[in-house]
């Protein structure tokens, strides 16, 4: 056997080492993304309101006070305001003070693990033999009601995007078929996904075009960056923006519990990305008519414009290089 047969070459053994070498980090990277943010869970700056009389209501706050940091109290007038504070998404909940007692205001559909919280947060504290009022303001769907089939349904539409830019980039489209192709999948998506959330699952109770127009954003969003950064920087590219999207954008969105829940700086970073953006406007259109809609709405919108400004940007430079290359000097025919 010869030597050349029996060692692999140094292009092969450096291949080897970076195979072994990167698997571990990539192991080592996930589970930092993905259970850093579910071991440290825990309520910080989470705004609730509380509602009633100045006098009534201090031991309540008082109450929520003790854990420096937990809750952003907001107060209110009366229960009607709580309520509409709830609705707009102002707080996740809000607790009410009467002659008659007290009273829990929840939204599940904003999260149904911060409904919880609050339940426990609010009942720990009241004397034993008395029973706190607890009303569902914005509920989750019956078919839906811990918020599963919504939390998973980001999911899918990252891994739609990271594979529409990846495909893009694959077969070679280039400048404007790579943008139509990119908005008639992501339309495409919207409308599956839409049919299969709403119409049959029931997961999802809002305006049927607005909750697929928000799924296909999502996917646009997330597609439209990874196509962009191939474009840029080359295969690499897709790497790249699949690991932005799933090791950093899905953990870190807040979906399965709440961004004010996660630890700091993972919840505001998640809201930045387009699956935790994509999240918090399906929620808002799903749910809560709409209401704090227009962030999230433009962060998806910017990471549209700059991946697909991106792909035909690419475009626009590679043609002057193709246009100014020599043309080979063409052999003389023969005559006769």
């Amino acid at each position: 056997m010869s030597a050349s047969s029996a060692a692999p070459s140094p292009p092969q053994g450096r291949r080897v080492i970076a195979v072994i070498v990167l698997i571990p980090v990539f192991v080592t990277l996930s589970l930092w993304a993905f259970a850093w943010p579910a071991s440290r869970t825990a309520p910080r700056e989470l705004p609730v309101g509380v509602a009633g009389p100045v006098a009534a209501t201090e031991g309540v706050q008082k109450q929520l006070q003790q854990k420096q940091g937990a809750f952003k109290i907001h107060r209110y007038a009366d229960e009607a305001a709580a309520r509409d504070a709830i609705e707009n998404r102002t707080v996740y909940g809000a607790v009410v003070v009467t002659g008659q007692g007290s009273k829990l205001l929840t939204a599940s559909a904003a999260s149904t693990v911060v409904a919880q919280l609050l339940q426990q947060a609010v009942t720990a504290g009241t004397p034993k033999g008395t029973q706190v009022q607890i009303t569902d303001v914005v509920a989750a769907p019956a078919k839906d009601p811990r918020g599963a089939v919504l939390n998973s349904s980001l999911l899918p539409m990252t891994l739609a995007g990271i594979a529409a830019g990846a495909v893009i980039t694959l077969l070679g489209l280039r400048g404007s078929r790579a943008v139509v192709a990119l908005l008639g999948s992501a339309a495409l998506v919207g409308i599956v996904a839409a049919t299969l959330t709403h119409n049959w699952l029931g997961a999802l109770t809002g305006n049927w075009w607005a909750e697929a127009g928000t799924l296909g954003l999502t996917a646009l969003a997330v597609g439209a960056t990874v196509a962009g950064l191939a474009a840029l920087i080359g295969p690499a590219g897709i790497g790249v923006g699949s690991l932005l999207s799933m090791l950093i954008g899905n953990p870190f969105s807040g979906m399965t519990s709440a961004p004010e829940l996660l630890p700091e700086p993972a919840g505001v970073i998640g809201q930045w990305l387009p699956p935790g953006a994509g999240g918090a406007l399906l929620r808002s259109v799903s749910f809560f008519d709409g209401a704090q809609a227009v962030r999230p709405a433009i962060t998806l919108a910017i990471w549209v414009v700059a991946g697909l400004s991106a792909v035909l940007l690419a475009t626009l430079r590679a043609r002057p290089a193709s246009a100014a290359a020599p043309r080979p000097a063409s052999k003389p025919v023969p005559v006769g």
